[in-house]
């Protein structure tokens, strides 16, 4: 994406500098955060450029973690001093999606998380994992989600083979799951620096694609020529077809990601066909998906990996280093 994001976001009104305005007060089913922490997603970054639907100016981030400061009438869930998380879909419970679960969005549909104080609906948050920071935390409800559940939609166990691309949140948080969960992890980057980090988070074959851009026929030769059970799709139209080609038959190809582009991706269809290979599409998961992770990464003792933190003041520069790809897993913002 060539867009000048920081020049749309002016246009459009968005704040990078903190705004006045009074502390909400929760009403009924509802809490009040103090929020200390948000990070940066490849979605807020099309957000902010103004490639999503939504009235400007509006609060922008769609993930946040804090603690709660005030609850409304009714409220049994959480008490005050409780740590919470948003989720990125607040009304999708559980079960399949469908489009009036997933309209829903903070920082799309309303106000998001980058601010001080978010009033946020009970049934949207999730308790912190203790051995996270707020800032580790707030790295959770978006790609963390998303890995976790391309994993549950493979149903990825003990013995399992998952090849997942590149060194971003989503990739390193399949990384550090898919491997608490028993299985053995294929990543593949263009940086031989940004592989050693994924090899220490528990990835067990690196590939660099940037050497090797047959990477789908090395992951045959590791597989022994059966494939990957999971590849998680993170490139788009143009990583699609070798995707395919290095799951194995009855496997299955996440679609994740669109960081080559929006175009139309060429697809092996008889390649498809005749080794049975199912093709999902995955934007994140359920309020319960959310819960269910939080729960192997705090028996798992999973931190997330954070190569940028900035001040919540500084999003355009937190922006300018994901869409110039310097990041290595996630980038949080302090909110202060």
């Amino acid at each position: 994406m060539s867009t000048n994001v920081a020049m749309v976001m002016k246009a459009q009104g968005v704040a990078v500098e903190p705004e006045s305005r009074p502390v909400p007060v929760p009403g009924a089913g509802d809490v009040l955060v103090k929020v200390a922490a948000s990070s940066v997603n490849y979605h807020d970054m099309v957000n902010l450029a103004g490639l999503i639907w939504g009235e400007w100016p509006r609060v922008p981030m769609s993930d946040g973690a804090g603690e709660v400061v005030a609850i409304g009438p009714d409220v049994t869930d959480f008490s005050v001093g409780d740590r919470v998380m948003g989720a990125f879909h607040p009304d999708w419970q559980d079960g399949p999606p469908t489009p009036a679960l997933k309209a829903e969005l903070p920082g799309d549909s309303g106000d998001g998380w980058l601010q001080q104080y978010r009033v946020a609906p009970v049934t949207g948050l999730v308790s912190t994992p203790p051995h996270l920071s707020d800032l580790e935390a707030a790295t959770l409800p978006c790609a963390a989600v998303t890995a976790w559940n391309a994993l549950a939609e493979a149903e990825i166990g003990p013995g399992d083979v998952v090849l997942t691309q590149g060194t971003g949140g989503v990739s390193l948080f399949a990384v550090q799951l898919a491997h608490a969960l028993g299985a053995s992890v294929i990543l593949t980057s263009s940086s031989d620096e940004k592989l050693a980090i994924g090899s220490q988070l528990g990835a067990t074959h690196l590939i660099n694609y940037r050497s090797t851009p047959d990477w789908e026929n090395e992951v045959k030769r590791i597989t022994g020529g059966r494939g990957a059970d999971l590849v998680v799709d993170l490139g788009g139209p143009e990583t699609l077809a070798q995707s395919v080609r290095a799951t194995r038959m009855g496997g299955t190809v996440a679609v994740i990601g669109v960081l080559t582009g929006f175009d139309v991706a060429p697809v092996p269809v008889a390649e498809v066909m005749l080794n049975n290979i199912r093709i999902i599409g995955i934007t994140v998961g359920s309020v319960l998906s959310f819960v269910e992770m939080c729960e192997l990464i705090t028996s798992a003792g999973i931190k997330p990996h954070i190569s940028h933190v900035f001040d919540w003041t500084e999003l355009t520069e937190a922006v300018r280093v994901l869409q110039a790809g310097e990041h290595v897993g996630k980038i949080a913002l302090r909110i202060t």
